[in-house]
């Protein structure tokens, strides 16, 4: 069976990936270790100005069943069980917070050659429906993706994208916010021997006739390190350079100036990820 089309939140994926993923203005220390019964520990924190965030990530694999279980410094418990495919293309998720009673939820993933559907309710007496739905190919895909709220009666969320992909270009349109917001977005890999690739964004809000626009790019200056740089109408530079200095672990240096307010002083943010 070949590639489908994915999941609905696949739709632009390769594009907010290259304009957004792993920019930041905060400093973030990773480290991740394993066991011998196949335990995954991973232990972050983050410096958001003065405050100081951290959270110990546990998962643990059992043939087709993994168990995360997340516990933060508010001493919020976060736990997702997955069953993979329980049938082919399914995958079973359930998760909830502690101490929060309203958040549980079970999530279907079905994922087939020309479809790619995922629906979840919470379990609550009144809970949220949501369901996301994409039909099509490799090459072509269209989707929607809709909550209800049954306790009021209300839809909430009601999103549709269409995503076209070839070769070495992707493009997608989606319409969010009950049709308030129209998002395009552009990939296209130059090089693929140096993971050379630009892309762009083009946000339109009806509501208030705004028009935002982020154009980026990215290079590898060679295997183990790559540079990224973004730019975005309201002249907002960002730039990062990534560098795996051993296998799996990352430092990465971002920073971000405002060129119409150049005396203000730069964000600059730093990621360090170990893994043994």
């Amino acid at each position: 069976m070949g590639k489908g089309p994915g999941l609905y939140s696949d739709i632009g994926k390769r594009a907010r990936d290259l304009l957004y993923k792993d920019y930041q203005s905060d400093h973030k220390f990773t480290v991740t270790t394993y066991t011998n019964t196949g335990l995954v520990i991973t232990s972050s924190g983050t410096k958001k100005g003065e405050s100081f965030l951290a959270d110990v990530n546990t998962k643990l694999t059992n043939k087709n069943i993994t168990t995360d279980i997340k516990v933060d410094t508010n001493s919020n418990l976060f736990t997702t069980i997955t069953i993979d495919e329980p049938a082919p293309g399914l995958k079973t998720i359930f998760s909830f917070i502690v101490p929060d009673q309203r958040s549980g939820k079970v999530e279907l993933q079905y994922l087939h050659e020309y479809a790619g559907i995922s629906t979840s309710i919470g379990l609550t007496a009144s809970p949220i429906v949501n369901f996301s739905g994409v039909a099509g190919n490799n090459i072509v895909s269209l989707g929607t993706d809709i909550s209800f709220d049954t306790a009021s009666g209300n839809i909430t969320k009601c999103n549709a994208g269409f995503s076209f992909s070839k070769s070495d270009l992707i493009a997608s349109l989606t319409l969010n916010d009950k049709g308030d917001a129209l998002v395009a977005s552009y990939y296209h890999t130059v090089s693929p021997l140096t993971s050379t690739a630009v892309g762009a964004e083009l946000k339109h809000s009806f509501s208030n006739n705004d028009n935002s626009l982020t154009i980026g790019t990215q290079h590898a200056l060679d295997p183990l390190t790559t540079v990224k740089a973004r730019v975005d109408n309201f002249g907002k530079a960002s730039a990062l350079i990534q560098h795996e200095w051993r296998p799996k672990s990352l430092l990465t240096i971002s920073g971000e100036v405002d060129t119409r307010a150049i005396e203000k002083s730069a964000k600059i943010g730093l990621a360090l990820a170990l893994k043994p």
